[in-house]
């Protein structure tokens, strides 16, 4: 009797995304795009950030396509009750907008979002930010740059609290926080201090539960706000 074929590892499941935009044919645009993608499967749909915040509690999405105008709430109001939401912790929010002005990028990633693309940005790059933004790692727009992060948080912690912020950090754990600053990924990281990729994401995963950060998103703004990474 021939040996039984190996049967082929199991597929990771489909990335969960909800939609939420107070547009129909922008929504309708985004599903028909995301569920081409044999990984990507939209679970939801909202149209104001009340709803969006009920359908995220009701679905648990990996990723939620969040646009910042919409009523009863906010894109970004939205993303601030989702991230305080008991149970909702592993949901990544990508911000999506027509508006590319410094002030939305980092009330975004201090609300709790994970990554902020334009509307204008082409397929491929939108399906990337999915893909980035579910696999845990920040995504800023290209014209969005650390420079218009660095503008606001002019209003930095004086030295001396910055360092007692930071005080809980081993050296290699700020040199990392520093890395992540600069937006490298964990395997550039490992590249850079001669790390594996696996110990870099040790370090960055110590740094983030010993400074309170939700993801990396909000580690790059710790490091522009205690000044270990200049705008």
């Amino acid at each position: 009797m021939s040996p039984a074929a190996a049967s082929p590892p199991d597929s990771p499941p489909p990335i969960k995304v909800l939609l939420a935009d107070d547009e129909g044919l922008v929504r309708s645009g985004f599903k028909v795009l995301l569920d081409l993608e044999d990984d990507i499967t939209v679970v939801g749909e909202a149209t104001t950030g009340a709803e969006a915040v009920e359908r995220a509690r009701a679905t648990r999405p990996d990723v939620v396509l969040m646009d910042i105008r919409m009523p009863q709430l906010d894109g970004i109001e939205a993303t601030r009750e989702i991230a305080k939401t008991t149970g909702l912790q592993q949901v990544r929010i990508l911000i999506l907008t027509t508006y590319d002005t410094d002030a939305y990028v980092f009330e975004a990633l201090q609300a709790g979002a994970s990554g902020f693309l334009l509307k204008d940005a082409g397929p491929a790059e939108l399906l990337h930010a999915v893909r980035v933004v579910a696999a845990g790692e920040a995504l800023l727009a290209p014209r969005i740059t650390r420079r218009l992060i660095g503008q606001f948080t002019a209003e930095r912690i004086a030295s001396q609290a910055a360092e007692d912020r930071l005080a809980v950090l081993t050296p290699r754990e700020r040199e990392v926080l520093a890395l992540v600053g600069e937006g490298l990924s964990n395997d550039e990281i490992g590249a850079e201090l001669y790390l594996s990729p696996a110990t870099a994401r040790t370090h960055v995963s110590r740094a983030m539960a010993k400074l309170g950060a939700r993801d990396r998103a909000q580690l790059v703004v710790i490091a522009y706000q205690t000044g270990l990474v200049n705008p």
